[in-house]
């Protein structure tokens, strides 16, 4: 008979490695995390990693994946499903990303890989072409769609997508960098309140008079 608990353990495992992953690239930095490092944070053997992962890149980009990927999947599909006005999908888009990634442990995913980029190209051009470049896709098709529809005014639109995309992506940084110092408040000029303050700013530049 089969040890259906041995089997459930078994097909967890993979989960447990990623989420084990996640914490320790985000506290030490992908350059300083090693295999055997997550291997006992998951509660492992240093081998079953491997068993799942070919190297620590793939592990990395399989976290990626699992988190920032999916989560940036989610919006596209919601932005595509939205019968509302621009700026009502901006605020509402922009909330999500706060609350789900922003504010969370993902956004040192964020601050690592602006740290390494120069050091790992490779995985900086994955992080590139499924993080970065999708999200902004989806920026540049709403800002688009509000110009067409007359509510916001023509415009350079890859500057406002810079603009609109900028207080979060700041914030995620510095809440796992300066945010993180003994004596220095994650919060403040960084928290919910100042970016959803920040963008109703930017979209009063945006509507068309």
């Amino acid at each position: 008979m089969i040890d259906t608990g041995w089997q459930r353990k078994k097909d967890e495992r993979p989960g447990e490695i990623l989420d084990a992953a996640l914490d320790l690239f985000v506290e030490k930095g992908f350059r300083a995390t090693k295999m055997e490092d997550i291997a006992r944070a998951a509660g492992v053997t240093k081998g079953t990693p491997y068993l799942y992962f070919e190297n620590k890149e793939e592990l990395f980009k399989a976290v990626v994946r699992e988190t920032q990927v999916a989560h940036v999947t989610s919006m596209r599909e919601r932005a595509a499903g939205h019968s509302g006005s621009a700026t009502e999908l901006l605020f509402a888009l922009l909330e999500d990303w706060w609350k789900e990634s922003g504010s969370t442990r993902l956004a040192g995913l964020c601050k690592l890989m602006m740290a390494e980029a120069t050091n790992f190209p490779e995985l900086a051009a994955f992080y590139y072409a499924e993080v970065i470049a999708p999200s902004r896709a989806m920026m540049t098709s709403i800002v688009e769609f509000g110009v067409a529809r007359g509510e916001f005014r023509p415009l350079d639109v890859a500057a406002a997508v810079d603009a609109l995309m900028a207080p979060i992506i700041t914030s995620m940084v510095w809440n796992h960098s300066f945010g993180a110092m003994p004596g220095v408040a994650p919060v403040g000029r960084h928290d919910y309140a100042s970016l959803m303050a920040s963008l109703s700013l930017l979209l009063n530049g945006l509507t068309a008079r």
